[in-house]
């Protein structure tokens, strides 16, 4: 199994244990996962723009993703939420990060486990 992280950033993947508004990024550090070169997002789809009270609201249709390879074999992407959720039911290799990692000053430098969306 391989894990490839398309989101624009680092993932770090810390040990339970790891308390938070600690400003070690290395204290119960498991896991690095670089970024891919390009990160997979959504391409939205603008259906149509209705009016509420004048006011314009577009309909878009989400469930398309850029950057996006195909599903593979014993393949798993980490993806942005919004990808995910959009994707799902269709997409069962995409996981996100879970259980945030913060700084003292709740800075988010990564997560406890990756999770998958159902």
């Amino acid at each position: 199994m391989s894990i490839v992280n398309l989101t624009p950033r680092v993932v770090r993947i810390y040990n339970a244990d790891r308390p938070d508004s600690v400003d070690d990024i290395d204290l119960g550090l498991e896991h690095v996962i670089d970024p891919a070169p390009q990160a997979a997002d959504l391409e939205p789809i603008e259906l149509v723009t209705i009016y509420q009270d004048e006011v314009p609201v577009e309909l878009i249709e989400y469930g398309h993703a850029d950057n996006l390879p195909a599903a593979r074999d014993g393949v798993f992407y980490i993806v942005p939420l919004e990808v995910a959720l959009a994707l799902h039911p269709r997409r069962t290799d995409l996981l996100v990060t879970h259980t945030d990692v913060t700084t003292s000053d709740g800075t988010v430098i990564g997560c406890r486990s990756l999770a998958q969306p159902t």
